[in-house]
């Protein structure tokens, strides 16, 4: 993502570092300034942020689902921090004045504070990639005239962000309110992973992915290609509904094949954490399946976009193609580790 690069000044010597995605990134670049030897890969492997969830019941936008890619936000901010035996306080507010002040404090105090918003809010995303998403965490890390200087993971610089419109992206309403929540370490008891931490965050990754619920993991994927296999090309809501699916995989989030690559990489770099060099073969693996993600949002949005005629169940196909590759990898993965 290209954004505005700022000219900013601190008291605080922060060094923003550009992530895939904004959890990750922002927990990453917390524990590296408490002088933590943690990458964006490592920090969502650890924690165990891969993840797939079809919800029909909890809608969003234009009353359309939730289908995540990843563990339920706030997860990997706590796994990270455990598994470096960091100890981080959470704190949210009733009201957005007090939620300031507390804010103004911290970094009054010289504290490089985590925050939860909503993206619609932020005046330095373009207004076409703004969206109603109450849960991108970002970076604060000082404070200049009327503006909070901000370390936002996806954006390559760090960026302004006016006091007034912080405080709305804070404490928007809706699905996942941030309630102006603010997290910072108190604690931090390693500096680098141990190798004894790999295998279990592994392991919990595979029963996730592998959990014997339809709407959770391998099957989940499943169950939303029957849903979109029953969709038919003429009822003028399919084409949104499959938009949708290209959406919240691609944009909102990092997305299927984004977390894939971030989850590879993972692999790679635990491979020599943990001396298991057959991870390094899983990770180039995991990478195809990332690759197949792509080609399947390639299809599904010329579909959408009128260049290719729209067709669910070829669609779903796809779907259900990646569901089988996947299980079969996980299934293999949790062999590989034993």
């Amino acid at each position: 993502m290209n954004l505005p690069s700022p000219k900013l000044m601190s008291k605080i010597a922060y060094q923003h570092q550009h992530a895939a995605h904004c959890e990750s990134g922002t927990i990453a670049n917390l524990l590296r300034h408490q002088g933590a030897a943690v990458s964006e890969p490592l920090a969502f492997g650890v924690a165990s942020g891969l993840s797939f969830a079809y919800l029909p019941f909890v809608r969003i936008s234009n009353g359309l689902p939730l289908i995540a890619y990843r563990s339920p936000p706030k997860s990997i901010i706590k796994g990270t921090a455990k598994a470096f035996g960091s100890r981080f306080r959470f704190e949210t507010f009733r009201d957005a004045e007090t939620g300031q002040r507390r804010l103004d404090a911290l970094l009054a105090q010289g504290q490089v504070v985590g925050a939860q918003t909503s993206v619609y809010w932020l005046p330095y995303f373009p207004e076409e990639m703004r969206f109603h998403f109450n849960a991108h965490n970002l970076v604060v890390f000082g404070k200049e005239g009327d503006d909070y200087l901000i370390g936002d993971p996806v954006a390559e610089d760090p960026q302004r962000c006016a006091v007034a419109d912080f405080k709305r992206a804070r404490f928007a309403k809706g699905v996942l309110a941030p309630k102006g929540l603010l997290y910072y370490p108190v604690q931090t008891a390693r500096s680098t992973i141990t190798p004894e931490a790999i295998r279990p965050a592994i392991r919990k990754t595979i029963r996730t992915m592998a959990a014997p619920i339809p709407l959770i993991g391998t099957r989940g994927i499943h169950t939303l290609a029957k849903r979109i296999a029953r969709l038919d090309p003429a009822d003028e809501q399919s084409s949104p509904f499959i938009g949708h699916v290209v959406r919240m995989q691609e944009e909102i989030g990092t997305g299927g094949a984004g977390f894939r690559f971030i989850y590879a990489a993972f692999l790679q770099e635990a491979a020599d954490i943990a001396r298991l060099p057959v991870l390094g073969e899983f990770s180039e693996r995991l990478m195809t399946i990332g690759d197949a993600w792509r080609d399947f949002a390639l299809a599904a949005a010329r579909m959408v976009k009128g260049r290719d005629k729209l067709d669910p169940p070829a669609i779903a196909a796809l779907l259900a193609a990646q569901a089988d590759s996947e299980a079969a990898f996980f299934h293999d993965l949790g062999r590989a580790i034993k």
